[in-house]
């Protein structure tokens, strides 16, 4: 039970209910709207990328308006498949081994930001391949408008009181327990009754806002879509070191835990190790191509 300390000492959770809206008997959830404005205000931020000749090596944008309509229904494949499957196989293996109708009772588990990048990595490879598009150039537009998915992501995940922070004292803590939390638990409030941190806010202001507006800069007054890769290696870069970071504050997965016997340790970081080199390398391999291509 809360005491009257932890009262005084914390936020109060907002009792927002999962449920958006309801079409008749068909209930729209907030985590599927967020997915629905991340795909879509990211496609009018690319348009806009794309329609500003100015920005792309040779002033010629690498694929035209059509080519990014008809991809949103690649991307969206993309990110879900590779979201859901990834958190099966980061996260929740073992229970859908036993039980493998657990892979699609998505109420029982998320989905996984390394699986939904690796699905758009293969859909973007694929749609860049068929219609003939620089496939770096591709993976730039991409990446330049991916932290706005991030950011609508978080927050819905925020709503729904889930990938909850670790226990704090500090001022801006949250105990995550509403009605709604509570009667889908059957009476229980899944993080317990102590104040975590809100860091699925830490992850929209990092991943999301702060993210976004480096990429900004580096689009608009660096200019460097002119080359191909820098902006997606700095983007991979970007979100791993953001996602190190948060892990430190966020709550690891209940059925993993900490891992290596450590107190610091989880499966988000060591996803995200990987990626620092994969960016650097992406961002040094796209210098020396521009090198090249000057001489």
């Amino acid at each position: 039970m809360l005491t009257s300390a932890n009262l005084a000492a914390i936020l109060p959770f907002p009792d927002l209910d999962p449920v958006a809206i309801w079409l008749g008997p068909v209930p729209v959830h907030w985590y599927g709207l967020a997915y629905v404005a991340g795909i879509l205000l990211g496609w009018l931020y690319a348009r806009r990328l794309i329609d500003n000749g100015k920005l792309w090596l040779n002033d010629t944008a690498p694929m035209t308006r059509q080519h990014l309509d008809d991809f949103i229904l690649w991307a969206a494949i993309g990110i879900v498949l590779g979201g859901r499957i990834g958190y099966i196989l980061f996260y929740d293996l073992g229970p859908v081994l036993n039980d493998p109708i657990r892979a699609i009772q998505i109420n029982k588990g998320g989905m996984s930001f390394h699986g939904g990048l690796t699905g758009t990595t293969i859909a973007m490879f694929l749609f860049a391949r068929r219609n003939k598009i620089p496939v770096w150039s591709m993976f730039d537009i991409v990446a330049a408008v991916a932290p706005i998915g991030l950011f609508f992501g978080r927050i819905a995940n925020f709503v729904n009181g889930e990938l909850w922070g670790r226990v704090t004292d500090v001022p801006w803590a949250m105990v995550f327990c509403s009605q709604h939390l509570v009667d889908a638990n059957n009476g229980i409030c899944p993080a317990g009754p102590d104040p975590r941190h809100p860091s699925q806010l830490y992850e929209a202001g990092i991943e999301g806002i702060l993210l976004f507006l480096i990429l900004f800069a580096l689009c608009r007054w660096a200019l460097a879509l002119k080359k191909p890769g820098t902006v997606s290696g700095i983007f991979i870069i970007g979100y791993a070191f953001s996602r190190i970071f948060v892990e430190f504050f966020r709550q690891p997965d209940r059925q993993l835990g900490y891992l290596l016997e450590t107190n610091w340790l989880t499966m988000g970081m060591v996803l995200s190790l990987p990626m620092v080199a994969i960016g650097l390398w992406a961002v040094i391999r796209a210098g020396r191509a521009a090198t090249r291509q000057a001489a």
